[in-house]
């Protein structure tokens, strides 16, 4: 499975880009993964194959943003999410964290999936850290690392 995360803006804190390291590391254990930073939203639009796209099915990658608005998982079930992705699809899963203004609704509209950590709000910087921890115990959670037993 290859999985792309993808972040609009650079990052300011080292302490954020040692945690994004430090998961991307534990990430590859379990599948091709990537960090992308990106200047905007349209290099995000264009890395997915949706640049120009009114449908969300003709891209070359499959586009989960992170959104207020999203579904909001329990980890094990974005356990399950990742598991019937790898078992189903053969695309890249690219999961985005917007700029600090969020989406705008042509990205929202381009996206096959969009997600939510939950109803508070977090700093963009920190939402990545927090969806990299997440996807890495939902492969802790496939694969029955004690990990997320410990929790």
């Amino acid at each position: 499975m290859k999985i792309k995360i993808a972040w609009i803006g650079r990052t300011k804190e080292p302490a954020i880009q040692s945690l994004t390291d430090e998961y991307l590391k534990r990430l590859s254990r379990y599948a091709q993964v990537e960090g992308l930073s990106l200047r905007d939203e349209s290099a995000l639009l264009q890395i997915a194959g949706l640049a120009g796209k009114a449908y969300k099915s003709s891209g070359k990658s499959t586009l989960a943003l992170l959104d207020p608005r999203g579904r909001q998982f329990a980890s094990e079930e974005l356990a399950r999410f990742l598991g019937d992705y790898q078992n189903h699809n053969s695309l890249p899963l690219i999961f985005a964290v917007g700029p600090a203004g969020g989406f705008s609704d042509e990205a929202r509209q381009s996206a096959q999936y969009s997600f939510s950590l939950g109803k508070m709000t977090l700093a963009h910087e920190l939402a990545r850290v927090v969806l990299l921890e997440q996807i890495y115990r939902a492969f802790t959670i496939l694969t029955g690392h004690p990990y997320h037993s410990g929790h």
